[in-house]
């Protein structure tokens, strides 16, 4: 069994990769019924990249993710997702093959949105006001 961690924003997905039948559940719900329908091919991408290279129906991969919005958390889902089955099956080709089509399967993209200054708390971070000048 493999357990693996990814973020992305104020995501954290927790992924469990283990011997099984080749189900993938998301919050105890299988990844067939997770929605938005769009979000959910972009999170099968890494399954359906691995499809010739490994033998899913044989991995069960189970995802807990909480915190953020949703496309948050279908990135983190996704690249916990992508770990997983590298970490599980030790796999350099399919490693590299992650890589060459999209790179934050891999690597977690750190970006965050940028905090408040004081006296402009709900305006946003650079918010200034306009000058007038006649």
């Amino acid at each position: 069994m493999v357990v693996i961690s990814s973020k992305r924003k104020t995501s954290v997905a927790r992924a469990h990769a283990k011997k099984g039948s080749g189900k993938i559940t998301v919050n105890s719900l299988s990844l067939y019924v997770y929605l938005p329908e769009l979000l959910r091919d972009y999170i099968k991408e890494p399954v359906l990249l691995a499809n010739g290279l490994v033998d899913i129906s044989k991995i069960n991969i189970s995802v807990n993710v909480h915190g953020g919005g949703v496309s948050g958390r279908s990135d983190a889902v996704r690249s916990a997702i992508a770990r997983a089955l590298i970490d599980y099956t030790k796999n350099e080709v399919l490693l590299k093959k992650y890589i060459e089509y999209d790179r934050r399967l891999i690597v977690n993209d750190v970006r965050n949105t940028e905090p408040h200054k004081p006296s402009q708390s709900n305006k946003g971070p650079r918010h200034k006001r306009q000058k007038s000048y006649r």
